[in-house]
């Protein structure tokens, strides 16, 4: 059963390059999987956040869920799965961008975009949720179009962003709880003194 989960992983990435790789969209595609390097894009972005009132504490929950998603996938399960790159495995997959220094499972990118992206939809206006989501989406795809990644590593990045991003709000809430409960508490005992 692995060794065909294997073989599929392998054979999906081999049906992108052979039928949806075209010359005329490398460009876009090695474009958008740039945004994820690092989650460089969604740090920028959710810091820019942090410096309006009416937004800090979408950008702190932000920050909040790219650092569990960085902690489990980057940290943790990148070195003890330790799973070699496609491109290395796959005979025939051509690699589009430079070689990756690190691991392929999960997929890094796919876990920092969402966890970031389903924070902003969740808590920011749908105008600016949706484009967060749909991006998230993009730069997922694109790590399978350029070669590096196989679709097991996109699917474990993605649930695995969205526990990040379920784990920062829970904890941004119960953080938002506390803070409402401990003023509440010192203004009745402002009344009562």
């Amino acid at each position: 059963m692995m060794s065909y989960l294997l073989q599929l992983d392998g054979d999906i990435l081999l049906f992108i390059q052979q039928y949806l790789r075209h010359d005329w969209m490398t460009p876009f595609w090695k474009f958008i999987t740039s945004l994820g390097n690092a989650g460089w894009f969604w740090i920028v972005l959710s810091i820019v956040l942090l410096l309006f009132k009416r937004t800090r504490k979408i950008g702190i929950t932000a920050i909040i869920a790219l650092a569990i998603g960085a902690l489990i996938t980057n940290v943790a399960l990148k070195n003890l799965v330790a799973r070699i790159r496609p491109y290395e495995v796959v005979d025939g997959l051509r690699l589009l961008i430079e070689r990756q220094r690190d691991y392929s499972f999960p997929s890094g990118h796919t876990c920092a975009s969402f966890a970031a992206a389903l924070v902003y939809y969740k808590m920011a206006p749908r105008k600016w949720g949706i484009p967060a989501v749909i991006l998230a989406s993009l730069i997922a795809f694109s790590r399978l179009y350029v070669g590096v990644h196989y679709p097991s590593d996109v699917l474990a990045g993605l649930l695995i962003g969205i526990f990040a991003a379920w784990a920062a709000l829970k904890l941004s809430g119960y953080i938002s709880q506390k803070r409402t409960a401990g003023t509440e508490e010192c203004g009745k005992e402002g009344k009562e003194g």
